[in-house]
């Protein structure tokens, strides 16, 4: 421990040393730079804490071997002290848990609705509404990319992209097959149907992430369609961008302006592509760990939403909760946080 502590002061200094320096501040830089010395500042803070409680209860020890009254005071002090070196031991242990780099990145939503017809739809829409109410209540912005409406008032897709700190770690475990079990309203005997909605998320890329050379790309603009406005639908704003070397497609046309339908539509297919690399790299993972990420959003069950019995459940953690409206409604911290518990575990273990 001690010889982690020394690096961690020697890195410190070193990156402190760079502040000196007036024009490091206005640098594209900068802003990791200070993030990095942020870390490595609450890790010392956190190694010296626990220091501090393991010196108390050698202090404690000592009274109690000496006896007296002191002696019998400091049963109940190292009582206390151990309860604190227990929490102090896993906030560190928490701390040093290698981290997923992209963890930090900008994450980008794709919803759409797969199995069960208008029902899917509808409960496409009830996602993106859990999670729009999950933003907005834990300071996350979000930005709608682009939306396909359904006749019956839902979505067939819906794509959007939520800015914050860590946002594609908080939300990377979404991603995957969500299931829903209970009777549409369009049912009139009664009768449980069971519809999915595919979940995408991606981590946003930056423009010096992934090389896409031009001649890779074929660029067709169209008349938008559905709902903006005449401005929207009359002129060739929409853009549909097909990179040639994967096949993989991605369109726009939520915004009047063709430039911006194009900016945001290389966004996404900036960000499918690094999913791509990423979904390579993850090959190498362990079967536990590939278990709780999943093959992301085509393939896998991951959460089933049984209205009748009023029950969600995590099939890669077998974690299960009820009150389903509440969760709609935003509060799924706790499915969240019981799936990044289970991703720290796995790492702790594989370190």
């Amino acid at each position: 421990m001690e010889a982690k502590l020394k690096t961690y002061r020697e890195e410190l200094n070193s990156l402190e040393s760079k502040l000196q320096d007036p024009g490091i501040f206005s640098t594209p830089g900068f802003p990791k730079l200070a993030k990095r010395i942020n870390e490595l500042q609450d890790l010392i803070s956190l190694f010296d804490g626990l220091t501090h409680i393991q010196e108390q209860e050698l202090e404690a020890q000592e009274m109690i071997e000496a006896g007296g009254e002191l002696g019998e005071m400091a049963i109940d002090e190292l009582e206390e002290l151990r309860v604190k070196k227990l929490a102090a031991e896993q906030a560190l242990s928490l701390a040093l848990t290698p981290k997923d780099p992209n963890d930090e990145r900008n994450a980008i939503f794709e919803i759409r609705a797969a199995a069960g017809g208008d029902e899917s739809s509808l409960f496409a829409a009830e996602l993106y509404r859990m999670y729009i109410r999950f933003c907005e209540t834990h300071n996350y912005k979000y930005e709608l990319i682009t939306e396909s409406p359904s006749e019956a008032g839902g979505f067939k897709e819906i794509s959007f992209l939520v800015k914050g700190e860590e946002a594609y770690g908080k939300f990377k475990f979404e991603a995957g097959v969500h299931r829903v079990q209970r009777v549409p309203v369009t049912e009139s005997q009664g009768r449980i149907h069971t519809s999915t909605v595919t979940v995408a998320v991606l981590p946003e890329a930056e423009e010096n992430d992934i090389e896409i050379k031009p001649s890779d790309l074929r660029i067709d603009v169209y008349h938008a369609s559905g709902h903006g406005g005449q401005s929207v639908n009359t002129t060739d704003s929409a853009v549909r961008i097909t990179h040639l070397p994967t096949g993989l497609v991605v369109t726009q046309q939520d915004e009047k302006s063709q430039i911006k339908n194009k900016a945001k539509a290389m966004g996404v297919l900036r960000s499918r592509l690094l999913q791509a690399k990423i979904e390579e790299e993850q090959k190498t993972m362990s079967d536990a760990r590939n278990k709780l990420i999943g093959s992301g959003d085509r393939s896998e069950k991951i959460r089933t939403y049984n209205f009748p019995q009023d029950r969600i459940t995590d099939h890669r953690i077998t974690y299960s909760r009820s009150n389903i409206p509440a969760a709609l409604a935003g509060q799924i911290d706790d499915l969240i946080e019981e799936l990044h518990k289970a991703e720290h575990e796995l790492l702790s273990n594989e370190a």
